[in-house]
């Protein structure tokens, strides 16, 4: 009795102290453990900028620049509540510090259709942003960055502001409240001025203990274009990515690595060492047995150049034992049938469902029934990965560019058997990241490299082979999709069953992101059951599976095969019931008006429904039309194509139209759904990654081809004017792009093609 009586009151207050956690505010996020580097002169306001006696404000960014312009984007942020001096602001990159963690990846991440907002979903979300602060997880993916920070960053300009001005007050002796700013100095009701320069020192002893932000229609610098702060490094080439880093006495290390499902590293035999020792330049070979970060058992060589490490790494697999083949299930073919057995058996996780879709097929008058398939595809970032460790026994530096720094820093900590505060990381552009740079396989590889030669800077480079044949690559996924219309061909019911394996969930694991290991992955099903259609009864379900083929996260991750998947569905339900695609979404819109006036806006500025001119040569075009929802923001496109003589598809004009909330800058958002498109439309016609027995088929650019200029259409975007928080922009407009495509080719030959890459048939004529 005593017993049970302890344990219900443990209960008891425990349950107390949970529920006082859960009822305070998450933590602060302006003042870190971590203060930035100020080089010496300047003054840190908070966390997030500071300011030099010569009036140069740098804002310090925790997110990676990848290409996407966020750093412009977040200090624009700063720099509108501060009233800063736009010509005097520059950027840096954050120390590693909680204040930093990213909140809104992990609330977005729930898996709620966007619409839900009851009290339940309030409440999982306002739980789960406390977690993730406590979590401390810095990164830079999901399209999350300006969403992350528009307002601790907004919070950080308008205390720092609030601080300049009590401090002039206080010098001139006023009250605060009867001084103004201008951009970069305090102006006293008399006149008198101050720049920020002459009182950032003062200043850091008035932090105020609240500020009010500006409303969105007092902005004076969000929303309009602006020029990006790193154009002019990135044009005259003095912009510094991590392979461009330099340091004294550096060597540099090519990899061997083995075929995946492989468990052991190379066995290298005393002959075989003995003459890539005796090539030029070598200096170490150094056997790797792979780690927990996914970097698979390896030999390394390390020389002066690393041309001289990569021609002995070349040498060197002519000498090695040839390798067990792996498993005929580790193979492209065996893989996809596993994932079309599945989809059939239509069993899997529920995601979301509306009344009894299931039941209502039995019923529909008609049912349209499909199957749909996506391939592996790499990453392949124009930057191959690559990191640079200096490790001098109880201290390590790494070198690198990640969208983790925390989780950088711990691979190089592990590997190198140090606490993390014993790493000190140097953050740099990155030259592409899509997601690839999610993981620190490469990191983990380099520092131990790096360890087996202490005191001397080991810079590793993986070859453009490395890069395709060891990525952590999109999941290869199949869906099967059915409707059904009644007798008027009005959808009745919506079912979709997918397969595939589960991308963020194996990233999580790899580096130790525990919350995320549990339950279905969201991003195996996401772009299917979060659209903002209006279903009359609906259900969505996904089947994880397992294969040896590692997979991570990919620029929209489920949403770019997904949106393929149901895009081009819904444009043959409308087909089968004689409707007009566009007008047949537009019906499922009507309760959702954003995204209607999205689908119209794209609609009217591409002439939809108006006669298409020939191509150039004279063949047929058509278009297609494609909406999607991904990461808060919706994009609709339009896509003019055409077959050349030959069958091969061109693709001329894709109109694109864009609501991501406020547009901070716009500039910015035509850029990346330019990206976005050209990278959509890339995978769309050539993306995919097959595996034979564990190996790779794919090595470099000639067989993994990439969009070129002269194929790349015009592209027109239009942004819906938003005072809406701002939602992502990085990844929203490439799922549309393939089913946009494939829809217009259905248009322009009555062929449906349900396959990426898109290929037309042989003879298939326009």
């Amino acid at each position: 009795m005593k017993r049970r009586t302890f344990l219900l009151a443990g209960l008891g207050t425990g349950g107390a102290l949970f529920l006082g956690w859960a009822l305070l505010p998450p933590r602060q996020r302006l003042i870190g453990r971590t203060p930035p580097d100020t080089g010496g002169k300047a003054v840190a306001l908070n966390g997030w900028l500071t300011i030099a006696p010569d009036d140069t404000i740098t804002v310090v960014v925790p997110k990676a620049e990848m290409g996407q312009g966020i750093h412009t984007a977040l200090a624009m942020l700063i720099a509108e509540e501060l009233d800063g001096d736009w010509q005097r602001v520059r950027v840096m990159h954050s120390p590693i510090d909680a204040i930093y963690s990213n909140i809104s990846t992990f609330v977005e991440g729930m898996p709620f259709p966007p619409e839900a907002d009851g009290a339940l979903e309030r409440t999982v979300r306002w739980m789960m942003a406390k977690t993730a602060r406590e979590m401390g997880v810095m990164l830079t993916g999901g399209s999350s960055s300006l969403r992350d920070c528009w307002i601790p960053m907004r919070e950080a300009g308008a205390s720092a502001r609030a601080s300049l001005i009590a401090a002039a007050a206080q010098q001139w002796g006023v009250p605060p409240e009867g001084c103004r700013t201008a951009p970069g100095v305090v102006t006293a009701p008399d006149g008198r001025t101050l720049r920020y320069g002459e009182l950032a020192a003062k200043a850091v002893d008035h932090r105020p203990s609240s500020v009010t932000l500006k409303a969105a229609t007092a902005f004076t610098l969000l929303g309009k274009p602006m020029p990006r702060l790193d154009a002019a490094a990135k044009s005259n080439g003095t912009a510094t990515y991590s392979i461009d880093v330099s340091r004294p006495g550096m060597r540099y290390a090519a990899v061997h690595m083995v075929a995946m499902g492989t468990r052991a590293a190379p066995t290298v035999s005393p002959e075989a060492a003995r003459t890539v020792r005796a090539m030029p330049g070598v200096r170490e070979l150094v056997t790797l047995a792979g780690s927990r970060y996914g970097d698979p058992p390896a030999v390394a060589v390390v020389a002066d150049s690393w041309w001289q490490a990569r021609k002995a790494v070349v040498a060197l697999r002519g000498l090695l034992p040839t390798p067990a083949a792996s498993s005929e299930a580790t193979s492209t073919t065996a893989i996809m049938q596993s994932l079309r057995t599945a989809a059939l058996d239509d069993g899997g996780v529920p995601f979301r469902w509306i009344g009894d879709a299931k039941d209502t097929l039995t019923t529909a008058a008609r049912v349209i029934d499909a199957t749909y398939e996506a391939p592996y595809v790499a990453h392949a970032t124009m930057e191959p990965m690559n990191a640079t460790v200096l490790f001098s026994g109880d201290r390590a530096e790494l070198w690198t560019s990640t969208q983790v720094p925390g989780y950088a820093r711990a691979a190089a900590a592990h590997a190198l058997d140090l606490d993390d505060e014993q790493v000190t990381l140097h953050q740099h552009l990155l030259g592409g990241g899509f997601g690839r740079r999610l993981d620190v396989d490469y990191i983990a590889q380099a520092a131990a490299i790096a360890k087996a030669m202490p005191g001397t800077p080991v810079k590793l480079i993986w070859s453009r082979e490395d890069d395709l044949q060891h990525d952590f690559y999109r999941p290869a996924a199949v869906s099967r999709l059915r409707a059904g219309l009644d007798d008027r061909g009005v959808l009745t019911a919506f079912v979709s069953h997918s397969a595939s394996q589960a991308p963020f969930k194996a990233l999580s694991n790899r580096v130790g992101l525990l919350i995320t290991t549990v339950g279905p992955d969201r991003t195996t099903a996401e772009g299917i059951w979060d659209q903002p259609y209006a279903f009359p009864t609906m259900h969505v379900s996904h089947t994880e599976a397992t294969f040896d083929v590692p997979v991570g996260s990919w620029r929209s991750v489920g949403h770019s095969h997904q949106a393929f998947f149901v895009e081009s569905f819904l444009d043959e339900v409308a087909h089968t019931a004689g409707q007009d695609p566009a007008a047949f979404r537009a019906a499922m819109l009507q309760s959702h008006p954003r995204a209607l006036r999205v689908l119209q806006l794209a609609a009217e500025r591409s002439g939809w429904g108006t006669p298409l001119a020939p191509a150039d040569d004279g063949q047929p075009r058509a278009r297609g039309i494609a909406l999607h929802a991904a990461f808060g923001t919706i994009v609709a496109e339009v896509a003019e194509v055409s077959l050349a003589a030959d069958g091969r598809i061109r693709v001329h004009r894709i109109v694109a139209a864009v609501d991501c909330g406020l547009p901070v800058n716009p500039n910015t958002i035509v850029q990346q759904v330019e990206g976005g498109i050209i990278d959509g439309l890339s995978t769309a016609l050539y993306g995919e990654v097959t595996v034979e027995r564990g190996v790779v088929q794919q090595s470099n650019f000639h067989d993994a081809p990439l969009l070129r200029i002269r194929e790349t259409p015009v592209i027109e975007t239009h942004i819906v004017p938003s005072l809406d928080m701002p939602s992502g922009i990085g990844e929203p407009a490439l799922p549309p792009v393939a089913p946009a495509v494939a829809n217009a080719l259905f248009t322009l030959t009555g062929t449906r093609l349900r396959t990426l890459p898109l290929r037309m048939p042989a003879g298939t004529v326009s």
